[in-house]
């Protein structure tokens, strides 16, 4: 039986916010797999970015992911771009029950416009076409590795709580369902 679960989608879905409250609730420990990077290399994810590169970065993810993978009980809040990388969801996948997260460009573009120089994969002129972008060529990647999925536009963090229990629930009885 999976102990741990992995909230995985784009950037301003809600990982970190709701995997707070999603492992508060469940009484699990909370991990985020960007802050793990941070903790790891001494250096923000932008400064990651600029001095060493995406690619640098992504063989980053793929070493925390095996580090953090084999935990249980725990709420994962993966990067981003965690499921770019087959290995990482591999991983995921052994322990944990993997949630995609997602929103709409709109909301994705509001939510993160109050951490415009922490992203730095938006940091362009025109943010809501990258964003739709972005999406268009990661949504086969986040359905393919999730277990099931919810939108989390224009809902409160509790709602969103809520949903994700009683889809975990489901799950539990029923195996792996992919709308929300």
């Amino acid at each position: 039986m999976k102990s741990s679960i992995a909230l995985i989608g784009f950037m301003g879905t809600g990982k970190t916010a709701m995997g707070k409250a999603l492992a508060d609730r469940l009484g699990k420990e909370f991990v985020e797999t960007d802050a793990l990077i941070e903790s790891l290399v001494g250096k923000s994810i932008p400064e990651i970015f600029k001095q060493d590169g995406e690619i640098a970065f992504r063989e980053l993810e793929i070493e925390i992911i095996k580090r953090i993978a084999v935990k249980d009980n725990a709420v994962i809040a993966c990067g981003g771009g965690i499921v770019l990388n087959k290995i990482n969801v591999d991983r995921l996948a052994q322990k944990c029950i993997i949630i995609n997260l997602k929103a709409s460009p709109s909301v994705i573009a509001k939510r993160t416009s109050v951490d415009r120089n922490g992203r730095p994969l938006l940091a362009v002129t025109d943010r809501l076409a990258q964003i739709k972008e972005l999406q268009k060529y990661r949504r086969p990647y986040y359905q393919r590795a999730a277990d099931f999925e919810i939108n989390t536009s224009r809902l409160r963090i509790e709602t969103v709580v809520n949903k994700i229990i009683e889809r975990l629930r489901d799950y539990a009885g029923h195996g792996k369902q992919k709308r929300a």
